[in-house]
């Protein structure tokens, strides 16, 4: 019953991700620009809360375990989302450059991207242990493979909405 729970779970999330690049694509055909730096923040909390729920309805905790986890994922969110700033600024810099990025440029984006996955990874890798202070293994583990497995799915979203590189030879 409970994967059940997970997957109806993440199939709503994907439902979820995939509504606002729907409303960003009519907002943007619409007024013919970008979407507003308000509504990428606003989208960003908006994500981070459904995350944060999704793992509250699927990770069960004791009263104790809930008092000492969730200062400690806030923590982490926070510190994900430092990371998160680093790639938005990178989507950000490919956009303004989209259709004219010279191969240097390309591969200085392409190794920048690459380390924010490593930083993401040594972040994780960082909290197994600290939440594994507050939580048994099993429950430390359940709540890697969700985060990893939500964080996959806004990955996969994100980057179903960004153009392939154009070689301009």
């Amino acid at each position: 019953m409970k994967n059940k729970l997970i997957v109806v779970t993440l199939l709503g999330c994907i439902c979820f991700l995939a509504a606002p690049s729907s409303h960003a694509q009519a907002a943007a055909s619409k007024d013919s620009q970008t979407v507003s730096e308000q509504d990428v923040k606003l989208l960003r909390q908006d994500l981070r809360s459904q995350k944060k729920q999704l793992i509250a309805a699927n990770l069960t905790l004791t009263d104790a375990e809930s008092t000492t986890f969730w200062p400690v994922y806030d923590q982490f969110s926070t510190e994900m989302t430092t990371i998160g700033d680093q790639k938005l600024a990178l989507i950000k810099e490919y956009a303004k450059n989209f259709g004219s990025l010279t191969d240097a440029q390309a591969q200085s984006l392409l190794n920048r991207s690459l380390s924010l996955d490593e930083a993401a990874t040594q972040l994780r890798i960082k909290y197994v242990p600290i939440i594994n202070k507050v939580l048994p293994g099993t429950k430390t583990a359940t709540f890697f493979q969700m985060e990893r497995r939500i964080s996959m799915l806004i990955d996969l979203q994100v980057a179903s909405q960004i153009p392939l590189v154009q070689d301009q030879h």
